[in-house]
Order: C-alpha cells, then sequence, then structure tokens
C-alpha cells in the first residue's frame, strides 16, 4: 500500500530540538531514517517524533537501539508486562493509581544525583492532554553560553554536589519520624554525589552546565551567600521563555533527548484531566 504521508524532518527552535512528522514504527526499520534520528538526538539534544502509534513492546525495542533500557526502580509503577517502563500517569482505576503521578514538575536533568545516570530519556504520550502537562525544554549548553564572562571564570573548574533530598517524597514508613531523623536517613539511602558543574558534550563539543537548582546542594568552594546567588541566576538563565521550547503533547507524541544537556519540567494538569505516559530510561550499551 502507498504511503498516506511523506516524513519530514524539521529544526524546532535555534537552541534545541528536531520533529519528525509523517514516521511509522515500520519507517525506523530502516537504517538510514534510524540513523537520522539518532544524529538528531546527539546534535539537537531533544527529538519529538509526532503521533506515532507504537505498542509498549515497539517502543521498548526501539529504546533498545539507543542503549540497555534499566527497570524501573519502583516496582509498583512499572508497566505490568514490561519492567523497563515507567507509567507515568494521574489516572486511577479500580481506586487504584495505574502510575506515579506528578513527576519531574520542576526543572533539572534525569537523575544527576546519581553517580552515573542513564544518557537517554524516551517518552511515549499514551493518553495526553493538548492544553495542559506541557514538557518544557531548555539546552544545557545554551543556559551556559548565556552565563556571565565573571560567572564562567568563577565556575571553571569546580564540581558541584548533587542531591533528591529537596524532592525526595515522605513515604508511609516515614511517618513518626523527627525532621533530623528524616535527614540523617536520606543522607544514608541517597549521599550526595559530586560531578563537575561544567562539562563538555562529546557529541557536539560544547560547554554545557551540568546543575539545576532542584538537585543541587551546592557548588564546591563557594560560600553560602554565593551559591544562592549562583542558583537564582541560573534558575532565571533556564526558565527565560525566548529560551525555552514547550512541547504542547498530542498522543502518541515520541520524545527523546539526552539526560545530560537536557533541563526539562512538566506544567500542571488541569483538575479531573487524565495525564499518561510511558517513560523509558536508557543506558549505554
Amino acid at each position: 500500500m502507498a504511503r498516506r504521508t511523506t516524513v519530514a524532518l524539521n529544526q524546532i527552535t535555534p537552541f534545541i530540538g528536531a520533529e519528525f512528522t509523517g514516521v511509522t514504527y515500520e519507517d525506523f526499520q530502516q537504517p538510514e531514517l534510524w540513523n537520522q534520528f539518532v544524529e538528531q538526538l546527539h546534535q539537537r539534544e531533544l527529538v519529538v517524533v509526532r503521533s506515532i502509534a507504537l505498542t509498549p513492546q515497539q517502543q521498548l525495542e526501539l529504546a533498545a537501539r539507543l542503549g540497555r533500557p534499566i527497570p524501573f526502580v519502583l516496582d509498583k509503577y512499572r508497566h505490568p508486562e514490561f519492567e523497563e517502563i515507567m507509567i507515568s500517569s494521574n489516572e486511577v482505576r479500580d481506586n487504584k493509581p495505574i502510575g506515579i503521578a506528578r513527576v519531574g514538575n520542576f526543572w533539572h536533568q534525569d537523575s544527576s544525583f546519581v553517580a552515573n545516570p542513564a544518557p537517554y530519556t524516551l517518552l511515549h504520550g499514551i493518553k495526553v492532554p493538548s492544553d495542559s502537562g506541557h514538557t518544557l525544554f531548555a539546552n544545557a549548553a545554551d543556559v551556559y553560553d548565556r552565563l556571565p564572562e565573571e560567572w564562567k571564570a568563577r565556575i571553571d573548574g569546580r564540581k558541584a554536589l548533587h542531591t533528591v533530598s529537596k524532592r525526595l517524597r515522605i513515604q508511609a514508613e516515614h511517618v513518626g519520624l523527627s525532621v533530623a531523623e528524616f535527614k540523617a536517613w536520606i543522607e544514608t539511602k541517597h549521599p550526595k554525589v559530586e560531578h563537575d558543574l561544567v562539562k563538555i558534550d562529546p557529541d557536539t563539543g560544547r560547554k554545557y552546565l551540568y546543575g539545576a537548582p532542584e538537585y543541587l546542594d551546592s557548588v564546591i568552594g563557594l560560600d553560602a551567600n554565593d551559591n544562592a546567588a549562583f542558583f537564582a541566576l541560573i534558575d532565571e538563565l533556564i526558565q527565560a521563555p525566548q529560551r525555552v521550547y514547550t512541547h504542547e503533547w498530542s498522543n502518541n507524541d515520541l520524545v527523546a533527548w539526552k539526560t545530560q544537556t537536557t533541563l526539562h519540567a512538566v506544567t500542571d494538569v488541569e483538575p479531573g484531566v487524565d495525564r499518561t505516559v510511558h517513560r523509558i530510561s536508557i543506558e549505554l550499551h
């Protein structure tokens, strides 16, 4: 049967993103098109494939071509058939949540609070509203480029401590703990990790800022006042409206990004509106 649509590739913004339209799962079996997808991901940080119908198994198969899909850490939010797929959802069925709600509603780089974060994330929109629950994206190399030269010099060669403590959710087993006890538990279970604050992207050769305030504890060597000033500055640069791409989801959108160079956040979903996305984290082979 002849194709009804033509595959097209367009730049999303000058600073981040490429978008494919008219692509099917079968099209991605063509090495030329798949290689183009990977090249765009490496060079543009973020790739959107609009309205590509995929089964969970097909999403997983595409993820496995990028690297090794990782089982999600929390069993109860895994897809019932595929442990590597995390269900991000506010839907409730039979009085039970089908996934984890309110994921990533703040600016961050995925899992920067661990020593070796998975380098890719792959999302597939299963049931997504078009007028809320958007995903905002910024390029960490673009953020670095816009730093004042004075700050570039001050952070050159420095390391930063990353932590999940600001965003860790209180669970049932924490009820009754004092604040001090809860903080001690966090330090034991989720110790701070150290990363270079400025890195070089091996794909593009550009310097990029590795760290967003919600996952940063401090920049080593800066005092409390300077850390606060730096955090306020990068917050402003990350969220500058003219340097943010807002992805307004459609059902079946497939979105992939490089976790270290792509900052992102999810906007609120309107009350009473369902949103379900399948997420896969991908390690290198």
